[in-house]
């Protein structure tokens, strides 16, 4: 169990908690005065007579807390703490007597412990370098968005950090009765978003671009586009000045604009708020969810354990490090740091305190901030062992798992890390983690691509990968999250206009990112003007995003594929806070008949429970393989082609009738195929064909589409392109 969680239970027990302490027990220092304060909860706390603190550090010999008035100057006051006094066990504590929480909120606070400086050892104490509180939940001094929040050496040397920790003020947020929205792991349709990039462009019109408030200007447009879950690339509190690189062409300073490099683990990122006074950014942050979850939609967050901010031996020491680096951290024999993550050092999630921290961190975002759900970054560094080694049974895992609080959030795993481990259809679930599947987005851009030999994969594809997820007693198609992009990689129109990824913008020689991406141009790299191979390019998006919402598991879109938004070919735009990572909503106007596929597709998706099962298809019940003759399939390694039918009497709809039946065909060769269509007792009508343009791509509703008859021995589809069927039941 949580230290945090137990906190007030055991609270009483630690002399004089819960009344001033007797003048003989309080010491002063400058205009406070302090008494020895208590070890739980961790981080800071106020109290009816003061403000506690309690921070985690086994291995220092000695801590100094100081206090500053405000954002600027030197530190109001500093006091040893007296290890004999204010420690129990490894964790120190004080607390500042002041019945005024006005003048306590306007605080600011960091640590210095003090203690050997060994790195062969793992030992980076230094008694004069600045520590942020784990479990702070604000900063000050990392507003507004670009500020610097490092001071780095004229003569080289480890930066120092300039934020400082804030006390988290005890107000109360209106949520105005809001309760977790609770959708069905088959009925969600996730959005993936950054929360700056999607509004900060001025095409945007957001009020307030940039921002967790301005995220609400777009709730109108996503609730028409119909999906059900927003998640939002990493919000916890990071420094987007860390990198050091610059434009090549430009000159100016990149940044890290993905934000996965954690730094406040309880902080919402004070540089997405418009608001940046105390608690603004955690009451707008919440106020964003509330608005969200008056909409219909839920808010799931990227968050990322699997390493910090602070980097290898180069990096700098802001927090972890500096207090307590071998139990934060996995090292070597020599001190040095594993690097499963790829960004220099990795977290010790399997440590009993780290495991203790995740869990806390987990809880605060689903009890104080209602969020939904989570995607955990490189998830499987989660399940290794202090030596990096795989656990069977990872104690973090099964622990979120199992967490009472965490019952009902959506957990969803990357489940493959740096070092080359991949466990997708393999992740430690305790029958509630669903996965990104990267099997699911390579096998069908190559499918579509025209790659041999890619059927009975696509097939499975379309099946939600029940040769991933049907395990025995539990394995469900909501297990596989369906993506064909992501944040990482090219946009959905790059992956059909682009043969190799262009990343030279990024300063690293073009040598970043992913080098296979299943992707073809269609003749030209990049934009183009010939009309031919734009209508075989938006055909192909068409392909891809029809496929995704036909498929069992949970779809998942990224934000801008709707209307073809571009990164130029940059399948790597980590560190590109411009035109390449914000969202032009002017080619949602341009591209409108795409964004009303999208729409038309999730709303066909939606209306219909035969896409969106709970359990898998059984043994040669509610699935039909279909080829160029009835019931012959071809699964040949040079067939690029194939249809199945789905017998939608197995399963109901909301009216109580069973669903309709359909027929999907898929032609990613290069010759018209000719499908055998079967005579189930009435009527197909055909919803969807790619080959067309708006609005013959996609009908409004079944009974608007034309009707092609009871059956029909070889129906036409053509070279690259998809159809969809549809016979009523009665």
């Amino acid at each position: 169990m949580s230290y945090q969680t137990i906190a007030n239970s055991l609270t009483a027990i630690f002399r004089r908690e819960g009344k001033p302490a007797a003048d003989k027990d309080v010491c002063v220092a400058g205009p406070f005065r302090f008494d020895r304060g208590s070890p739980l909860p961790f981080g800071p706390s106020l109290t009816a007579w003061g403000a506690n603190f309690a921070i985690v550090a086994s291995r220092a010999v000695g801590m100094r807390l100081e206090l500053f008035a405000d954002d600027s100057g030197a530190a109001a006051v500093g006091i040893d703490l007296d290890p004999g006094l204010n420690r129990t066990g490894d964790v120190w504590h004080i607390r500042v007597l002041d019945a005024n929480p006005e003048k306590l909120l306007a605080l600011r606070y960091v640590w210095k412990a003090d203690g050997p400086m060994n790195p062969a050892a793992g030992l980076y104490y230094d008694k004069g370098r600045p520590l942020l509180d784990p479990y702070a939940r604000a900063f000050s001094g990392v507003e507004p968005w670009g500020r610097p929040t490092l001071s780095r050496p004229a003569g080289g040397g480890p930066a120092l950090n300039l934020r400082r920790c804030r006390i988290s003020s005890p107000r109360t947020f209106d949520w105005g009765g809001d309760a977790p929205l609770l959708t069905p792991l088959e009925d969600t349709i996730v959005y993936e978003l950054h929360v700056r990039g999607y509004t900060v462009h001025p095409t945007s019109g957001a009020a307030r671009p940039g921002t967790f408030i301005g995220l609400t200007d777009r709730i109108p447009y996503l609730k028409e586009l119909g999906v059900t879950a927003v998640e939002l690339m990493p919000v916890f509190e990071f420094d987007e000045n860390e990198n050091m690189r610059r434009h090549p062409r430009t000159g100016l300073p990149l940044l890290n604009f993905w934000g996965y490099s954690p730094i406040g683990f309880f902080c919402p990122n004070t540089g997405y708020a418009a608001d940046s006074g105390d608690a603004g950014a955690m009451n707008e942050f919440r106020e964003m969810v509330r608005r969200f979850h008056g909409a219909g939609l839920e808010v799931y967050l990227d968050v990322v354990f699997n390493h910090t901010a602070e980097g290898d031996e180069r990096g700098p020491t802001i927090s972890f490090r500096g207090l307590d680096n071998p139990t934060y951290y996995m090292l070597d024999s020599r001190g040095k740091y594993r690097n499963f993550s790829g960004c220099g050092n990795t977290f010790n999630c399997n440590h009993p305190l780290v495991r203790y921290f995740i869990l806390d961190v987990l809880r605060y975002w689903t009890a104080v901030m209602h969020v939904d759900g989570f995607r955990f970054d490189l998830a499987s560094i989660l399940g290794r062992d202090v030596n990096g080694d795989v656990l069977s049974h990872p104690p973090l895992l099964e622990s979120i798992s199992r967490d009472p609080i965490l019952a009902r959030v959506k957990l969803i795993a990357e489940a493959w890390d740096a070092a080359g481990l991949n466990q997708v259809g393999n992740f430690p679930s305790y029958g509630r983690w669903s996965e990104w599947n990267g099997y699911y987005r390579d096998d069908v851009r190559r499918f579509w691509r025209g790659d041999k030999g890619m059927v009975s994969r696509f097939a499975s594809r379309l099946c939600g990968s029940d040769d991933l997820y049907r395990r025995d007693g539990g394995g469900r198609p909501g297990f596989s999250i369906n993506f064909i992009t992501a944040h990482d990689g090219f946009t959905l129109n790059d992956l059909v206009s682009y043969a190799q990824k262009h990343n030279d913008d990024n300063g690293e020689n073009n040598q970043d990112g992913e080098n296979n991406n299943f992707s073809m141009n269609f003749g030209v790299e990049g934009p183009t003007g010939d009309a031919g191979v734009r209508r075989k390019r938006e055909r192909q998006m068409r392909n891809l995003l029809a496929t995704l919402f036909l498929s069992q598991g949970v779809p998942m879109l990224l934000g801008g594929d709707e209307f073809a938004r571009t990164q130029l070919g940059n399948n790597n735009a980590y560190c590109q806070d411009n035109e390449i990572s914000w969202v032009d909503w002017s080619l949602a106007e341009r591209n409108a008949g795409l964004v009303r596929f999208v729409r038309l597709m999730i709303a066909f998706r939606r209306r219909h429970p035969a896409f969106r099962r709970r359990n898998f298809f059984g043994q040669g019940g509610g699935i039909l393989w279909q080829g160029e003759q009835e019931n012959q399939p071809n699964w040949s390694v040079d067939a690029r082609w194939l249809a199945c039918v789905l017998d939608g009497g197995q399963t109901a709809r909301t009216d109580g009738r069973t669903d309709d039946d359909f027929m999907i065909m898929a032609n990613a060769s290069d010759e018209w195929r000719h499908f055998a269509v079967p005579d189930r007792g009435g009527d197909w009508r055909k919803v969807v064909d790619t080959s067309r343009s708006t609005p013959e791509d996609i009908h409004e509703s079944e009974s608007s589409a034309p009707n092609v008859g009871r059956s029909q021995d070889r129906f036409p589809v053509e070279p690259g392109s998809l159809v969809v069927l549809v016979r009523r039941r009665t």
